[in-house]
Order: C-alpha cells, then structure tokens, then sequence
C-alpha cells in the first residue's frame, strides 16, 4: 500500500504531544547540541593490526579486550525460491577509537554476503539492528532477514522448548549482503576495559558509535560504491532515521533506502501523560483492530472485515474524538456521552469504564481490561497473545505475554546456540538479547521536549532525492501503533515529490510481524519489490 496523506491529521497538529516508548526527556536543562562525533579510525597500520585476543581456559574470546581478533568466517547455502545461494559468513568486532587510536569499544557484527558476485557496486548492502533501547539484532536476524529463522507455529503460537530453528526460504540474502550489528551493552558488544559503557548509552552517543560502525564496515570491506540500506525495528526506527541524516552529513555516506519496522519516530506520539491527549486517538484503532481479534466489538462491527472497521474508526478518531479532546472540560453532555458510546462500541469496553478513564484508555489500561472478566491479558507487543496474572485486579498486566511468555526464550535459545555451534563464534560472554544494561537512557538533545527524529528524516530526503522510505505496520502493534506512524508522516513537512519516496505496507500480526508466518511471507514479497524497484532506479538513471 503507497503512502497516504490524511488532511483530517492536520487537526493533530495543535494538540498538545509528549513522548516515548520509554522514556521522557529530562525537564530543566537547557537544549544541548549533538557533540562531534570521538570516534574516528586509527591509521590504517594501527586500525587494522590484528594481534592474539586473550582468551580463557576454554579458548573462549574476551570480547572487552583492547585488542580485536580476525573475524570468524565460514561458507554457508541456502535454497531461496528454488535458487541455491551459496554465502559467506562473518562473525567479529568493529572497533571504536578516539583520534589518537585508543580502543574505546569494541561492536559486534554478523556479516552474510552473496558468494560469486563479480561486481560489489551493484550488490546491494542493508546494514540492520534493532531497538529497545537495548536490544540486540537478533530479533530481525533471526526472525525475518537472516538465513535462519526461529521456528514458531504458522500463526505465531510458542512451540515447546527447547525451541528449534530452520532455513529461513524468506531471507533477504537472495537481493541484498547483511550486516548485523548489536550497539555497545547488547548481544557481545562492550566497552573495552577501563571505558565507561556510559559513554554510549544516549541517543546522540548511539548515533555516533552506530555510525562509525558502519562506515568502518563500509571502509574495510569496500562497500562505500554499493547500493546501502538501514533496516531498523521499534528503536531501530528511531536510530535509522537519525543516522540517514548523520551519515549524510557526518560522512557524506548516501543511503539508497531505509526499512522501518514497527516504527515509532515522533516519541511524542506514545506517552500517555496528564496533558498530554496525543496518543489516545492514534492507538484507538489499534484497540479496536485487538478487539474485533478477540470477538469484544458489537456483533455489527464484528461481522465486517477488519479493514473496512478500521477505516470507520480512523475517521472517529481524527474527528468527533480528537474534537472532544481538545474541548476537554467544555464539552457538554450530551456530546460527552456520545463519545462514551462510541468509544465504548469500538473497544468493547463498558461504558461505564470508558466514563471511569475521562474518554482516555492508555495502553496498560487497555491490556488489563480487556479480557478481565475471564482472567486474561492481552499483549503490548502483539495484541493477538494473552496472559494470566497472580489475580484480575490492578489497572495494568504483571507482564507482556507477546515478549516474556512468547518470543525471548526461543530467540535467545536459537542465537546462543547458531552462533558458537554453525558460525564458529566462540565467546564466554552471555549474549545480550534484550534487557536493562544499557539503562538509563541519555536524552540530554532534547531537554523539556520529546525526542522527534521525524525532522531528521526530512532532512536527509531533502538533500537525498532519491532515498526511498518503506514503513511496515502490524495492526495488532500496541508499541508502536501503526496509526502512529501515520500520523508522524503525515505532518513531518514532506513535500509531493519526497512522498512520493515513502511506501507503507500492513500486515494482521503485531510488533514483531515476522512471528506470523502469513506477514513473513508478504513481508518477503514487499522486500522483493523494494530491492528491486530501487535497483531499477539505478540502472535507469542516465550515465555520466
């Protein structure tokens, strides 16, 4: 589905807006400017000389050692729409240093490149981490991108541990090489001994580390002429639509497209703060998309196809109830209880709930309320799971039943497991798949406002015409709500020919859409296209 504009959204605009996904800017400090980037490469003879990296008594690599080792490489196939693809593997570090050559970090990678390509300039090269912030990559490296996919049953239900993986036939491997790369205090990445891992955990100084990462990628292995992507999921959205405008500007380093899945750019979107009315319309129709999943909506709503209810409510809530918000305690009784009605009719809630929130149902709220007559939660990552709680009161789940009780134990199985026994990585460290390391967060660039990373991405499209955009959106996303994003593109200033660069695509699964096996295969479908259309451009453009 290409791009749509919504001039109703420009109604959105004047409200007032605040957030994240977890996080608020700190009040009572002044704006500060991103600092220059600390980290440049050594000369060539220092950057590149590779001595024995300590190792311990089960010849396990140390991995905060100032010294980096060679790469592991290992020769891999797979069978891709019938097609054999024969590939090389890379596992190893990409270290950060000041200019003066001291080791400050040391970031790991997995690299999968096309055997028996004579020409790397017309190969492409997606570059692609995930979010958090504090994940590893191993959710799109394993889920939807890599060659091995976790193995989940085809509707996205758990199977019995412990947990198994298989030939991924969807992998992005037949139109691009990959790169994976695990930002400092996720998966093996860490500071070297004696640097404070501080140093980088903070959207300016994870923008500078991600960057150098990739452009000394680019540098050691000759890919700076290649057709280059960013792939981002969640954060991952965030970090990429930073970066397309800090390569750009920092490295002069032209980007051919950019992957936002489950994006969330404008953090202000997504918090549910007293004054803050924003997000209760951008998230209703995912809360009616939940309950028209789980058999809650009027037997007439529930009776139409998913879509044609979704539309009815984007409508409503651009409208009648961002109206109502706005006029706040002005609005009369009549129009208050109208609004009680249709929110109720759209949720699924009672009415006298929707009274008890004042006309705002917040995301926990949501999740709790649902399905409490019955026991169950629903799930904040993905919409379609549910819990069960120690008992049925409280206003929020003990836990998100889509992430701890579905997807972390099987991918941190999958991952520990592929990387020492089929990469020949062997490290002593544990793996960080997603988790608090990398806590808290520095936002210290937008002191008293939200982070809104929208402005860069206008940026970078506006001094790159031809990057291309493509927003993938799961209808069961209550991270991430795909009505959101949306929103986000919808008043981010682009102009008719910069729209024209963004395509949105949807699919029936959540946050992580990949666990559905009917959206993995569309997905593959979409990124088929992508990669080619833009190849396509390329070859058709006039040569010099």
């Amino acid at each position: 589905m290409s791009y749509k504009k919504n001039t109703a959204h420009v109604v959105m605009a004047f409200v007032l807006s605040v957030f994240a996904i977890q996080v608020a800017a700190q009040p009572g400090r002044g704006n500060a400017q991103p600092a220059p980037s600390a980290f440049q490469s050594a000369s060539t003879s220092k950057a590149d000389a590779l001595v024995p990296l300590p190792v311990n008594a089960n010849g396990e690599i140390i991995s905060n050692s100032p010294n980096i080792p060679a790469p592991v490489v290992t020769k891999h196939s797979i069978t891709v729409k019938g097609q054999v693809i024969n590939y090389t593997a890379t596992t190893g570090y990409l270290q950060l240093r000041n200019e003066d050559g001291k080791p400050k970090a040391n970031i790991f990678f997995t690299a999968y490149t096309k055997d028996g390509v004579a020409n790397k300039n017309k190969r492409p090269i997606t570059y692609t981490f995930n979010g958090g912030p504090g994940s590893s990559s191993v959710w799109l490296h394993m889920g939807i991108m890599g060659p091995k996919r976790v193995l989940f049953a085809d509707n996205g239900d758990l199977l019995p541990p412990p947990y198994s993986y298989v030939d991924n036939e969807y992998t992005w491997l037949d139109k691009t090489d990959l790169v994976f790369i695990d930002p400092v205090g996720t998966g093996y990445s860490r500071a070297v001994t004696g640097e404070n891992e501080k140093q980088f955990y903070g959207y300016v100084e994870d923008i500078q580390s991600m960057g150098e990462a990739i452009r000394l990628y680019s540098t050691k292995y000759e890919r700076w002429n290649s057709p280059k992507f960013l792939a981002g999921e969640s954060y991952g959205t965030t970090r990429a639509s930073g970066l397309s405008d800090y390569l750009q500007s920092k490295y002069k380093f032209y980007l051919n497209g950019i992957v936002l899945i489950s994006s969330i750019l404008n953090m202000q979107t997504a918090r549910f703060d007293i004054g803050n009315d924003l997000p209760y319309p951008l998230f209703l129709p995912t809360y009616t998309a939940t309950s028209w999943y789980h058999k809650k909506l009027p037997a007439d709503l529930q009776s139409k196809p998913l879509k044609t209810v979704l539309k009815e409510v984007e409508d409503f809530a651009l409208q009648e109830y961002n109206i109502a918000l706005m006029k706040g305690s002005d609005l009369t009784s009549a129009e208050y209880e109208t609004i009680v009605n249709k929110l109720s009719r759209y949720t699924g809630l009672s009415k006298d709930y929707i009274r008890q929130t004042n006309l705002r149902i917040n995301i926990q709220k949501y999740d709790k309320e649902l399905r409490r007559n019955e026991g169950l939660t629903v799930g904040r990552l993905d919409s379609r799971y549910t819990g069960r709680d120690y008992n049925d009161v409280g206003d929020q789940p003990e836990f998100d039943p889509s992430n701890d009780g579905t997807i972390s134990g099987p991918y941190s199985a999958a991952l520990n497991h592929y990387v020492r026994a089929e990469l020949k990585f062997k490290n002593d460290l544990s793996y960080e798949i997603l988790g608090g390391r990398v806590s808290p967060w520095n936002y210290n660039n937008v002191q008293n406002r939200y982070l809104n990373v929208a402005e860069d991405l206008r940026k970078a499209m506006s001094r790159n015409p031809y990057l291309k955009v493509w927003v993938l959106c799961g209808y069961y996303d209550l991270a991430t709500p795909y009505f959101a994003a949306e929103y986000t593109f919808s008043t981010m200033g682009l102009r008719p020919e910069q729209r024209k660069n963004v395509n949105f695509t949807y699919y029936e699964a959540g946050h992580m859409l990949y666990v559905h096996k009917p959206s993995l295969v569309q997905t593959k479908k979409d990124a088929d296209k992508m990669y080619d259309d833009v190849l396509r451009e390329i070859n058709a453009a006039p040569a010099k």
